[in-house]
């Protein structure tokens, strides 16, 4: 492997303990990171991790490892020890599965340690927990868990939730794209440091809605056998989340509300539910390389803090509020195994993840797709090949990359302002933290597009549901047949 870079800067220091929880795709893509930019004492690195599939890399520099799981009943006393161990402040690194995300944050919090993760995760057996109805397994229910978490504890030690890719980096995404379209419509504008800022900026452009917009071509060589869900990362992450309700902010330009769709009953208000899974739910998108395209419109964390943190309000009315949602195209192996999961009603046992060495070629193309106003449309993202990744860090492939390049950033962040309380990455600094993470996300550029959701369709079967007087309704981006 030839790495493109010798002289990686530092970014900053951790003094006490580093405990990253779960080694698994994204946790061993961000050692090597960690490694290059963020200066700790080797000694105080520990790894927690029910399996070890991954061991030999952390034997090969000496790194503790712990083969256990994290679970409710013993996380308090599993990790106080290992985040208090060391001469500073601790950092807790929460990259797994099945741990839940709000009482390891509190507690570390209770300690002095920071804190990151890549979603607002629930202890094992929530999503598949037949007793809990939709609303109740939605990620609406997780977040407004970690809000009521952050009113009840307002500052104190920075504690960074879902910053990875997406959740994480495509809020940074918006803020670029907004500023972009503000100066293609000639606007002269100050960058936004308000939440309110950035929404009645969104709302002066006339933006009326956002896709996170993706595209994984990576591919191996050799095809999917049958009976094994393939996926690019956590395939146990997708197949949750997959499970889970559809789920998308809800606009304020939306005319008709969605047959299958539910209001929450409490909470932000900022988003709604469909009574169906969002791993079988389609939606019209696009992305620079492929154009037209469906995606899946998986839930997703950002889907409803974009839309929460571009809320306008006047007192109690909402005067603005972009839709906003999961529109993601997953590598072929990926969409082979959700098709089989959906059409025999049994989730594969057999899971692989396609690692960076079997991978032939392909890319990521990540980004925000902002639609609905003067411009029309506007794609801003990175497109990362596998290529590119090889020769940037080991140990993982694209789609990686752009996740552990973004919980790099977070770190930084919270390293940067260590006693911001509980905070989103819809509330960081977007400059800064693109800046960290720029290196690792191959072109990173913005594509305006005339496409809307009416354009490419099969005209042999006329849909009747189909709004002509504003192309961006959902009712015109959701599939139906």
């Amino acid at each position: 492997m030839s790495l493109t870079h010798t002289n990686w800067p530092i970014h900053g220091r951790i003094e006490g303990a580093v405990v990253i929880i779960g080694f698994g795709s994204i946790g061993r893509g961000i050692l090597p990171l960690l490694e290059r930019h963020i200066s700790f004492n080797p000694a105080h690195l520990v790894v927690i991790d029910p399996r070890d599939t991954n061991r030999k890399i952390l034997d090969e520099r000496g790194i503790r490892f712990i083969q256990e799981a994290v679970t409710s009943t013993n996380y308090t006393a599993l990790l106080t020890p290992l985040l208090t161990s060391g001469a500073g402040r601790g950092f807790c690194i929460n990259l797994s599965v099945d741990t839940c995300s709000v009482s390891i944050m509190e507690l570390c919090r209770d300690v002095g340690a920071l804190y990151i993760d890549t979603v607002v995760e629930p202890w094992a057996g929530f999503y598949f927990d037949s007793k809990l109805g939709p609303e109740q397994r939605s990620n609406y229910a997780l977040r407004e868990n970690l809000l009521a978490a952050r009113r009840r504890r307002p500052g104190g030690p920075t504690a960074v939730s879902c910053c990875g890719a997406n959740p994480g980096m495509v809020s940074w995404f918006v803020k670029q794209a907004l500023l972009d379209i503000a100066d293609r419509c000639d606007m002269i504008v100050d960058v936004p440091t308000t939440r309110e800022g950035w929404g009645r900026l969104a709302m002066q452009l006339g933006v009326k809605g956002i896709h996170i917009s993706e595209r994984d071509t990576q591919r191996a060589s050799v095809p999917k056998p049958a009976n094994v869900f393939i996926n690019t990362w956590s395939v146990d992450g997708f197949i949750s989340e997959g499970m889970q309700p559809a789920e998308l902010g809800w606009g304020t330009h939306e005319k008709s509300f969605p047959e299958r769709g539910r209001k929450h009953t409490s909470g932000c208000g900022a988003a709604i539910y469909l009574l169906q899974p969002g791993g079988n739910t389609r939606v019209h998108t696009w992305a620079p390389t492929p154009g037209p395209q469906f995606g899946f419109l998986v839930t997703h964390n950002e889907a409803i803090s974009i839309s929460d943190f571009l809320t306008v309000r006047s007192g109690e009315n909402v005067l603005y509020r972009p839709t906003c949602h999961y529109a993601y195209h997953p590598c072929n192996d990926a969409v082979l195994s959700v098709h089989e999961m959906f059409g025999s009603g049994v989730a594969q046992t057999e899971h692989h993840i396609l690692g960076e060495d079997e991978i032939v070629d392909g890319f990521d193309e990540l980004g925000v797709l902002l639609y609905g106003h003067q411009q029309n449309a506007y794609w801003f993202g990175s497109r990362l090949t596998i290529e590119e990744t090889r020769k940037l860090a080991p140990y993982q492939n694209a789609t990686g990359m752009q996740v552990t390049s973004a919980v790099l950033a977070g770190i930084v962040w919270a390293l940067e302002n260590p006693e911001k309380g509980i905070v989103e990455a819809d509330e960081m600094d977007f400059k800064r933290c693109l800046e960290i993470q720029r290196p690792y996300l191959g072109k990173l550029f913005g594509q305006f597009t005339d496409w809307t959701p009416l354009q490419g369709r099969i005209s042999l079967f006329p849909d009747p549901s189909i709004d002509a007087s504003d192309p961006w309704q959902f009712s015109n981006v959701l599939v139906r047949a």
